[in-house]
């Protein structure tokens, strides 16, 4: 894992907090090494070619540590270049033994030549170095009077300056001898720039840098940099994950001075700032200034999403790694916190955006998956819940296996794992005799299993129906009395039942149906026709709900939580989920059928739209979408040829002209009459109207600001 030389204040100015380097002069490479070792570079490179692991024939010199040091190779005052400096730690490998025949140190050799080697251990040490797009490797012979050591004995070290690299560079070392007694040593580092180093004056390439400040201004940061008025420079925001590439956000060539604002929301750990002159061959500064911002935090976990991926598999999408770590466990229906069982997820940090197994053998709806950081909960998810269904009154079972094949089992309640055929006092302990017989009688459904543990989910249905045997007699009673009641007192119940029914029906006029509408953001004159069409629905009996009017809660949950949320209300309450097509919603949906199952991008943080198509499209591929969906587009803005085939499952309507039919899609069924119908068309035909002939009669797209700053709203 690539090392930081050094860590970033927030003010990335001109910090006291630098490091001033040892200057070389000379371009000629060098060695030397500590007291009692001699040493000697050979001259030019040698070829890279580590070959393969031998046995040592003897006490051998090895390479056991590397350490790195920056400095300077100056060929005039103002003129250096950065250099990696390398020590080498070497220490006798191996064990001393009594010569046999012609066994000598360091192999079969001339015999004339058998003394002078037995007075020293002798080492060709190779040291390769790689920075793209250098590649190097230098020969270093070392040697040491074998009696002054002792085997497994550290004898010293040796220093090569030194390798020549860019700044800012991701620089990788290896050492090995020849021949090759044990796995090569390895250093990953990367190399600071010309912020974190007092060398402005001395290295050419720093001279033109843009020099960036990072300050903070209430919810807003502004990325101020310092640069003549006339300088142009480019300047690159993205995302530095270390599970794959870069992801690039927000990129701009610019001239002079400039202030880029960011709003709070848009923070996140891997954000990092690029800036370099448009020159040829300049040297690129990145700097990663929130890495440990709270802001930043928080705004990542906000942005995490938690899937799970029939059959077993389950995914963590964010924009940046997390430091987290993910456990099954139990959800017992009715509430309460949710139990971790084994077997564990891998402890290391999760990997994002990466589907990963669950090591289970069969599915269960109370299954969840956590995900955890600094043992806080972050993010849960149960199983598949919409294909599963709900959470089941089921019992789980822990089995647990000796190294002699005895077994112990005990059933999981919220005040523990309880023995079966124990004397406590909870259920688990009252049934345990029946549950025993179930697991038995194969009547349970095994989870998950290994040489020492299993789990069992026994369903508890029959024993929960004997158990309300007794409340439904009550419940028959009860209504054995009311009918009584209603036979002595016959007047007084039917003027009560009467006004019960007036108020039913009274309700659901007043209250109105849910409506969801979900569109692409394309511009500003299209979301003014989209609030036009739902002030004019709200008119109606119908509690519309759309993200124009749900900004702040989209910034705090994310465009895929809110719809969720939205559109599990919305249904539960018998409402309707309306699709509004524009050119944009069409290419957006093209775009994820042709890629399969991957969610595509969200195009704004405010886009429904982007981030529902991965809950909406499932709907009617799977021909769960009648009765729940409607479609529609306006007239002038897209054809109807337009609309992919997969959404006309559904009703889909062209708006202004066919108004009547959608509002009656809209409407409870039964309601209104026609002819109050036809009047409700023609009222909000009358508001829709002006909006959609002003975004006809608007040219370009007035959305596109040519600015250098940035917010995120």
């Amino acid at each position: 894992m690539p090392v930081p030389w050094f860590l970033l204040s927030l003010a990335l100015g001109r910090s006291p907090m630098v490091l001033s380097l040892e200057r070389l002069v000379g371009p000629q490479d060098t060695a030397r090494c500590s007291p009692g070792l001699s040493c000697h570079l050979w001259d030019g490179d040698v070829l890279c070619l580590p070959g393969s692991i031998v046995s040592a024939p003897g006490p051998v010199l090895v390479p056991t540590r590397l350490q790195t040091e920056l400095v300077l190779r100056c060929y005039q005052e103002t003129d250096c270049d950065l250099c990696v400096r390398v020590a080498i730690h070497l220490a006798v490998h191996g064990h001393w033994e009594e010569p046999k025949g012609e066994e000598k140190f360091g192999g079969a050799a001339d015999p004339e030549l058998e003394e002078s080697r037995n007075a020293f251990l002798q080492a060709q040490v190779v040291l390769s170095f790689q920075a793209y797009p250098t590649a190097r490797c230098v020969l270093l012979e070392v040697q040491v009077p074998a009696a002054l050591v002792q085997p497994g004995q550290s004898v010293g070290s040796v220093v090569f300056d030194c390798f020549e690299a860019a700044l800012g560079a991701e620089v990788r070392i290896w050492s090995y001898t020849q021949p090759r007694y044990q796995k090569e040593l390895n250093l990953t580092q990367h190399l600071p720039d010309c912020k974190g180093l007092e060398v402005r004056d001395s290295i050419q390439s720093c001279w033109a840098l843009p020099w960036l400040n990072v300050s903070a201004d209430g919810d807003d940061v502004h990325l101020v940099l310092d640069v003549s008025e006339d300088q142009r420079f480019g300047l690159s925001l993205y995302w530095n994950q270390v599970q794959g590439p870069t992801k690039p956000w927000w990129h701009r060539n610019l001239t002079g001075p400039q202030t880029i604002t960011l709003n709070h929301t848009d923070l996140f750990p891997c954000l990092c700032i690029q800036v370099w002159p448009l020159e040829p061959d300049s040297v690129r500064t990145s700097i990663c200034p929130f890495r440990e911002d709270p802001r930043a935090h928080r705004n990542l976990w906000r942005a995490a999403r938690l899937q799970l991926l029939p059959p077993r598999g389950w995914r963590l999408d964010a924009p940046c790694s997390l430091p987290a770590e993910a456990t099954l466990c139990w959800q017992a229906p009715g509430g309460g916190p949710c139990q971790s069982l084994v077997p564990p997820l891998p402890p290391a940090n999760v990997t994002v955006n990466k589907a990963l197994e669950l090591p289970l053998l069969n599915v269960h709806p109370n299954l969840c998956v956590q995900v955890s950081s600094w043992e806080k909960l972050q993010l849960q998810e149960c199983l598949w819940v919409d294909s599963l269904g709900p959470l089941k009154d089921d019992m789980l079972l822990v089995e647990t296996r000796d190294p002699h094949n005895n077994r112990s089992l005990c059933a999981l309640e919220p005040s523990g794992c309880t023995p079966l055929l124990s004397r406590a006092s909870t259920r688990a302990a009252r049934l345990g005799a029946q549950l025993l017989q179930d697991l038995q009688s194969g009547q349970c459904l095994q989870l998950w299993d290994d040489d020492l543990r299993a789990l069992w989910a026994c369903s508890m249905d029959k024993y929960v129906h004997q158990r309300w045997a007794l409340v439904w007699l009550a419940c028959l009673l009860f209504v054995a009395v009311l009918f009584l009641l209603f036979l002595f007192r016959k007047d007084q119940v039917k003027g009560w039942l009467r006004l019960l029914k007036e108020d039913i029906r009274a309700g659901p006029a007043t209250r109105g149906r849910a409506a969801l509408l979900l569109y692409s953001a394309e511009d500003s004159g299209f979301e003014r026709l989209v609030s036009a069409l739902a002030s004019a629905l709200c008119q109606l009996p119908l509690r519309v709900a759309v993200d124009l009017w749900s900004r702040r809660e989209l910034s705090a949950q994310g465009p895929l939580a809110w719809f969720h949320a939205q559109r599990r209300q919305t249904l539960q309450e018998g409402g309707v989920v309306v699709l509004l097509f524009s050119p944009g919603a069409v290419v957006l949906c093209r775009e994820w059928l042709q890629d399969g199952a991957s969610t595509p991008a969200p195009q704004g943080p405010h886009d429904a739209f982007a981030a529902s198509l991965s809950c909406v499209l499932p709907d009617f591929l799977q021909g769960r979408a009648p009765g729940r969906y409607v479609g529609a587009y306006f007239e002038g803005l897209l054809h109807s040829d337009a609309v992919p085939a997969l959404f006309r499952s559904v009703p889909v309507f062209s708006l202004p002209s066919q108004l009547p039919g959608f509002l009656g899609t809209l409407q409870e069924p039964g309601d209104p009459r026609p002819g109050l119908l036809r009047e409700r068309a023609r009222l909000v035909s009358q508001a829709l109207q002006p909006a959609l002939d002003q975004l006809l009669k608007a040219p370009g797209d007035p959305g596109d600001p040519e600015d250098g700053t940035r917010d995120g709203t």
